[in-house]
C-alpha cells in the first residue's frame, strides 16, 4: 500500500545487526510496495545499492552525490557521461541524487556545492529520471539554480525531499509544478508551520518518505528510524489532508510511479 520514495538502506547508522533484507522485510510486512534506497556517494556507493535493488523486488535506487559530499575528490572527478550511462543501463537506477545545497553544516564550499548541483541537474534532463533535491537554509539560492539552468521548464522532474523548508518555497515548488515529500518531521507536535505547508499541497504533487535511517516518526521519534514506520506518517498527513489512510497511500503511490516512472518497468504487485 505504501511507497517509502527516499531511504537508505545501507547507512551506518542502521539499527545493530540489521540487513537491508531485515528492514524490507519488516517494511513489506507492514504494508509498504516499494521502496527507494537513496545514493549520497556515488564512489562509494553505486554498486552497493544496485546490489541491494537488483537483489529485491519493488526495491529501487538513485545515483547522486549529497551536497555533504560535494567537494570529496572522487565525486568531482566522476564524469557527467559516466554518471548518465549507468543511470540509462540499469533499470533500478529511477532518480539523480540526491543533489542540492547545505548551508546549515557548510561541509562542502559553498561554490563547489553549486557546482556539483549543477551538474546533476544537467544530468537529470538528460537522462529524463527525476532529481531529488536536498535543500536546509539555502532556498533562495535553490530556486535560483534551478530557474538559472533550465529546469523550471515543465518537463524537467524535479522532487523536493524531506521538506522542511518555509512556505515561500513550498509554493514556488507547487508554482513550478514540483513534487514535494514530507518525513517523519510533520508528525513533531512543534511543527505547526510544516504541518500547514503539507495541508496546502496539491494530492497529485505529495509523496511521503522516511529518510531512514534518520527522523523517526511520532511515536518512534529518538529511536532508529526505518521503512516499516511510514504508516505512521502517511496517517498523520491523512488527517491532515481529512482523508482515509487507504486514500492517502493510494495518491502518494500514483504520484511516486507519475514522477519515477521508470519505476513501472520492474514493479511487481504483491500478494
Amino acid at each position: 500500500m505504501w511507497i517509502d520514495s527516499h531511504c537508505h538502506l545501507n547507512h551506518s547508522k542502521t539499527g545493530e545487526g540489521d540487513s537491508p533484507a531485515d528492514i524490507i522485510a519488516r517494511a513489506k510486512a507492514a504494508g509498504v510496495e516499494g521502496l527507494q534506497t537513496i545514493c549520497c556517494r556515488i564512489s562509494e556507493e553505486r554498486d552497493e545499492l544496485l546490489g541491494i535493488a537488483n537483489a529485491h523486488d519493488n526495491v529501487w535506487c538513485s545515483i547522486g552525490t549529497h551536497p555533504h559530499s560535494a567537494a570529496v575528490q572522487a565525486e568531482i572527478d566522476i564524469p557527467q557521461d559516466e554518471i548518465i550511462a549507468a543511470a540509462n543501463k540499469h533499470d533500478k537506477i529511477i532518480g539523480i541524487g540526491e543533489a542540492g545545497l547545505d548551508y546549515f553544516y557548510d561541509f562542502a564550499p559553498r561554490d563547489v556545492q553549486a557546482n556539483m548541483f549543477r551538474k546533476h541537474i544537467h544530468i537529470a534532463k538528460e537522462t529524463g529520471l527525476p532529481l531529488i533535491i536536498h535543500t536546509r537554509d539555502a532556498e533562495e539560492d535553490t530556486i535560483n539554480i534551478l530557474r538559472e539552468e533550465g529546469a523550471c521548464d515543465g518537463k524537467t522532474k524535479i522532487l523536493m525531499h524531506c521538506f522542511s523548508s518555509n512556505e515561500t518555497l513550498a509554493q514556488q515548488s507547487i508554482d513550478e509544478g514540483f513534487y514535494i515529500s514530507f518525513s517523519g518531521m510533520v508528525t513533531f507536535k512543534k511543527n505547526l508551520e510544516l504541518q500547514e505547508i503539507v495541508k496546502k499541497v496539491p494530492l497529485d504533487r505529495l509523496l511521503i518518505e522516511t529518510d531512514a535511517p534518520f527522523l523517526a516518526p511520532m511515536p518512534h521519534r529518538g529511536k532508529t528510524n526505518e521503512s516499516a514506520y511510514i504508516v505512521h506518517t502517511g496517517q498523520f498527513i491523512a488527517d491532515l489532508h481529512n482523508l482515509t489512510e487507504r486514500e492517502i497511500a493510494q495518491h502518494t503511490k500514483e504520484n511516486f510511479f507519475t514522477l519515477f516512472n521508470k519505476a513501472q518497468k520492474t514493479f511487481k504487485e504483491l500478494s
